[in-house]
């Protein structure tokens, strides 16, 4: 089994956990922003976005694109642990929770990460490489000004509806003794966050209910943490 994933994508970091909290083997191609998509088009039928998972097994298919869809797959293959719990009022609660973290979140972190990178944490790296691919993907997704502001605002009311969920330790987003995929999704798309300061010192609850999770999941940490 291998992951083709870009080594900082919080997309593909939820993939990740998601294999370890199964504890399957996979290995991992690091592929370059640009040239992916020759990798990626004949694999996927012309998708070209990361994650995609290589099953690399007979009778399955060659490639899955998109991390909802991976996590589904994970499921078939090794039922035990979860990631999408049993129960129809827990499996729709965490596939709601997913798709809202997937769809608004991940997407709002996006934006507050790079425009950080772009300003006050260009010295987490000031490589001339680092910059040029921040400002492509400022470009590509039009991050800048009021498209940021209305991200901080989003992950505000975000952080403001899991603190209560999350801050006490006994407990997770669908209400079962383990984390499952709503659990790994927060954890992997809000982690960009560890390295900027305003986040990391506001929210120390946050971030150790990241470590926790990457812990039982076998993942290192991500940076800043």
């Amino acid at each position: 089994m291998r992951l083709l994933q870009f080594s900082t994508s919080h997309y593909c970091r939820k993939v990740r956990l998601a294999l370890g909290l199964k504890g399957l083997a996979y290995g991992v191609e690091n592929l370059t922003p640009g040239l992916h998509r020759f990798r990626l088009g004949p694999l996927t039928g012309g998708l070209t976005t990361v994650p995609v998972l290589l099953p690399e097994v007979e009778g399955e298919p060659i490639a899955i694109a998109d991390s909802s869809r991976i996590v589904a797959y994970l499921d078939r293959l090794q039922p035990e642990p979860r990631l999408v719990p049993l129960g129809e009022t827990r499996s729709r609660d965490a596939l709601q929770i997913e798709d809202w973290l997937d769809e608004s979140i991940g997407t709002a972190v996006r934006f507050v990460y790079y425009d950080y990178r772009a300003g006050a944490g260009r010295a987490l790296d000031p490589s001339l490489t680092s910059q040029v691919v921040i400002q492509i993907v400022r470009r590509q997704y039009g991050i800048r000004g009021a498209a940021v502001e209305l991200a901080r605002d989003r992950l505000d009311r975000a952080l403001a509806w899991l603190k209560p969920r999350w801050e006490n330790a006994s407990q997770w987003l669908t209400d079962g003794p383990d984390p499952a995929i709503a659990d790994l999704t927060a954890a992997a798309l809000l982690s960009p966050l560890a390295r900027l300061p305003e986040y990391r010192d506001a929210h120390p609850w946050l971030f150790e209910r990241i470590i926790e999770i990457h812990q039982r999941c076998q993942e290192p940490l991500p940076p800043g943490l």
